[in-house]
């Protein structure tokens, strides 16, 4: 009779359950609400806390609640309203010139080699050349009138536009060139399902620069030799030592650009929404 030994158990192991490592977030992170108005109000609060304090002398920068003071006396008296409308009316003028021609430049460099050695040359010329340093000319070319100031503001908006549109039209991935050419599309058909889409990015992102530089442009013209505007304000106002009126063509300058730029911003992303990036 044989006898079976009985089955030996082997203790289990302790289960040990491995620590789950929470995914680290890169990226800048989640959009914060009201973000572009942060950066803002921090400025604004600290110079409110250097004024009432008496850190920042009033004769070198008014206060706050000075210049809303100012401001509403100006848009009383109609000074504030008649030259804000002169001033958005030379750099909308500005604006759109340089827009139209810097966006013709740039798609007839971009599509055409022979464009692009008479074209690219001249502009990256000007665009190492400030604004500032090309008034002597423009006053001997057009005199002191709106025509110059126009053309100063038009120069500094369609650089940055032919800049980025002939970068957008440049780099278009060459397979949907060749896709264009394989299902036989005509060059209009090419132009509007190809180009078009393909350098519309870079076209926003040189708005943005454009709607700041027209801003910048204005500033200089409208300080020389101007009868009206927010620069002939400012200036008028630094011959007899207004600081405060000094402070509010800055702060509605500001106000104008931020504004725009925003504008373009929001363009922007309604238009691209196609396109996944850190800033969604």
């Amino acid at each position: 009779m044989t006898t079976t030994a009985p089955p030996v158990r082997v203790p289990a192991r302790p289960t040990t359950t491995a620590p789950v490592r929470r995914a680290r977030r890169l990226g800048p992170g989640r959009p914060v609400r009201f973000g572009s108005a942060v950066g803002p109000l921090l400025l604004l609060a600290v110079w409110s806390a250097g004024s009432a304090t008496g850190l920042i002398d009033p004769r070198i920068l008014s206060a706050p609640w000075t210049v809303v003071t100012t401001t509403i006396d100006l848009v009383n008296d109609g000074r504030l309203p008649a030259n804000l409308a002169v001033s958005a009316q030379r750099a909308f003028l500005g604006l759109a010139i340089g827009i139209a021609v810097g966006t013709v430049l740039a798609l007839a460099s971009g599509l055409s080699r022979l464009g692009e050695a008479l074209i690219d040359g001249p502009i990256q010329i000007k665009r190492a050349i400030p604004s500032l340093a090309l008034l002597p000319l423009l006053i001997l070319w057009f005199g002191i009138g709106e025509t110059m100031k126009v053309v100063t503001i038009t120069l500094g908006v369609l650089v940055p536009v032919y800049i980025h549109t002939h970068n957008g039209l440049r780099t278009i991935d060459s397979r949907y060139v060749e896709l264009a050419q394989t299902v036989g599309l005509s060059r209009w058909a090419f132009l509007r399902k190809v180009v078009l889409p393909g350098a519309f990015p870079g076209f926003l992102l040189g708005l943005r620069f454009a709607v700041v530089g027209a801003w910048l442009a204005l500033v200089v013209v409208e300080q020389i030799n101007a009868t009206s505007g927010i620069g002939y304000m400012m200036e008028l106002a630094r011959t007899y030592g207004q600081t405060d009126i000094i402070v509010v063509g800055l702060v509605v300058y500001g106000i104008l650009g931020l504004a725009s730029d925003g504008a373009v911003r929001l363009v922007q992303r309604k238009a691209l929404t196609w396109r996944r990036t850190l800033a969604d």
